[in-house]
């Protein structure tokens, strides 16, 4: 199955929370995206490996993505190093997107930045032919996508572009509150955490009203690129009211 784009996060909900609104709208535009969790997100304080796999199939279906894997890395654990590197590269291979979107390069959680730096050192490698690697039992081919854009995630890192996702900003709260042991329930006794309060979803929203009000919009979500992005005319740009 060939995508258009390929969506990694290093936790299950990290695609969610950092790039939704742009698959939904990528999605609605007739776009095959899939989604790739490296890890299965074991050592959250709330909620099980059970649980995270049930919640991420929930929010894939409200997204609408052709596809989603679990490439089962040691959470908190993972390295990147050649068998790490050799998993993401099969999978980059199996699905040849054009576009790759993945955790941000700098983060509060150490393993945002570090899987961004994995899959951006797969991508690469992923169009070296004499790197073999295979799926199935078939010798895949060499495959280098376009290009690797960072979401933003925790902090916030000037970004390169923004995507306006107002029209499916509702969709992106409805696949963030697919993970209802991790985001505001506040019915369970497990304990409380960084991201388990209320007001966490409302730093979500602020986040995309203020990248939104950057280029005249309601919502946008942030991209980092990690090459200089190129126009061939200017009915590209949306117009920015600052």
């Amino acid at each position: 199955m060939k995508l258009d784009i390929l969506a990694i996060g290093v936790h299950p909900d990290d695609v969610e929370l950092g790039c939704s609104g742009t698959i939904a709208s990528a999605v609605a535009e007739g776009k095959k995206v899939g989604i790739v969790d490296l890890t299965q997100g074991e050592l959250g304080t709330r909620g099980t490996v059970d649980t995270r796999y049930a919640e991420a199939a929930t929010a894939a279906k409200i997204l609408g993505v052709a596809v989603r894997d679990n490439l089962k890395m040691a959470d908190g654990f993972f390295q990147n190093d050649e068998a790490h590197q050799r998993l993401v590269i099969a999978a980059i291979r199996k699905y040849q997107p054009d576009i790759i979107l993945c955790n941000a390069p700098e983060d509060r959680h150490p393993d945002h930045g570090r899987s961004a730096k994995l899959v951006s050192d797969a991508a690469f490698l992923s169009g070296l032919r004499k790197i073999t690697t295979n799926s199935d039992g078939l010798i895949q081919e060499a495959w280098r996508p376009k290009y690797v854009f960072h979401y933003i995630q925790d902090r916030f890192i000037q970004p390169s572009f923004v995507v306006d996702i107002s029209a499916h900003f509702d969709t992106k709260i409805n696949s963030i509150l697919a993970y209802t042991t991790q985001f505001n329930s506040p019915s369970t006794d497990e304990p409380q955490t960084y991201i388990s309060s209320p007001q966490f979803l409302e730093t979500v929203k602020a986040r995309a009203m203020m990248l939104g009000k950057r280029i005249g919009v309601q919502y946008a979500e942030g991209f980092i690129s990690e090459k200089v992005i190129g126009v061939s005319s200017f009915d590209t740009f949306v117009q920015n009211v600052t």
